[in-house]
């Protein structure tokens, strides 16, 4: 397997980063994983691209400091601070069958990564959490989320996990999911720091790793910016 650290040098390049690492797994038939703090930003689902409210939640990230993006993989506004932390594990896939599988899976290995830290994580999510889903792990607030999507012969398996500014977290989605119109709790929002675990971003992408990836895998470093 191939492990990706590091980001790009904008969030725009860091995104397509990712495309081109499932557009290679499609093509060579070889697993890869990418782990790593993605820029400032709050990343945009497809449905939220539909409201009536999408202008004013963008503007209202500008207006905070955070590039607003819109994401192929997910459901609603996610916001990273710098410090969160973002993983994609991409799988050559015949077809789209084995979703429940790949997500079981991958939430098995998101909880022994975040038990490494020190977090004791369980399934699911406080009521009017951000992203909401059926896919996510807490420990005193929502912790992490994952989404899947299955193309052109690969699936993508992307999570996020909140490592220690929750409150700026709060701060920022608040009124970005007011002007969309989805309910959100910001006291709902947990982090790695806040459940007992450090608050160091390189230690939660260093726990990833060591979950999601076996012991013959290579790394390739990209330069932090």
């Amino acid at each position: 397997m191939r492990v990706l650290r590091g980001r790009a040098a904008d969030p725009e390049r860091d995104f397509e980063r990712t495309r081109e690492l499932a557009a290679r797994v499609a093509e060579a038939g070889e697993s890869a994983l990418r782990a790593w703090r993605p820029h400032r930003q709050v990343a945009f689902g497809r449905r939220d691209a539909r409201s009536d409210g999408y202008d004013r939640a963008r503007e209202a990230a500008r207006e905070r400091g955070y590039v607003p993006l819109e994401r192929e993989v997910g459901g609603r506004a996610v916001a990273y601070t710098g410090t969160t932390v973002a993983f994609a594990l991409a799988r050559p896939a015949d077809d789209r069958s084995g979703i429940r599988d790949r997500y079981a899976e991958a939430t098995d290995r998101l909880r022994a990564a975040l038990s490494d830290l020190g977090v004791d994580a369980r399934e699911g999510e406080p009521a009017d959490s951000f992203c909401p889903g059926t896919h996510s792990l807490q420990a005193d607030g929502k912790i992490a989320g994952l989404a899947q999507r299955v193309r052109q012969d690969v699936a993508l398996v992307a999570g996020v996990v909140v490592v220690a500014d929750r409150d700026e977290v709060a701060a920022v989605l608040d009124p970005v999911y007011d002007a969309l119109g989805v309910p959100f709790d910001p006291a709902s929002v947990g982090s790695v720091a806040a459940a007992g675990g450090p608050s160091d971003a390189d230690a939660t992408v260093d726990a990833l790793i060591d979950a999601f990836a076996p012991d013959d895998y290579r790394v390739d470093r990209s330069r932090e910016t």
